[in-house]
């Protein structure tokens, strides 16, 4: 779970302008925030599987916004990609 200072260190460094919260950059970037950490705790609870399919859910959605972001700019597709270091 993000805490609030957290979360907002992922939006000021992910946003495309001074208001933005809710960009598709913004939004994959809190997703690869949660779910690496959802990955981490994974590693020690191996059983816990109400919390992986939230992470599965999680990648799904954060799937959903790469491929919405690849079809209508190609450009800040790739910039996040390089930036979050998410492999394709």
């Amino acid at each position: 779970m993000l805490r609030k200072d957290e979360k907002t260190a992922v939006i000021e460094a992910n946003r495309t302008h001074e208001n933005d919260t809710g960009s598709p950059e913004v939004q994959i970037a809190i997703l690869t925030r949660r779910i690496s950490d959802l990955t981490e705790h994974l590693k020690v609870h191996k059983k816990d599987n109400h919390s992986r399919r939230g992470m599965y859910k999680m990648i799904g959605k954060r799937r959903n916004l790469l491929n919405y972001l690849k079809k209508n700019d190609i450009e800040r597709y790739r910039a996040i990609i390089e930036k979050l270091n998410i492999r394709k």
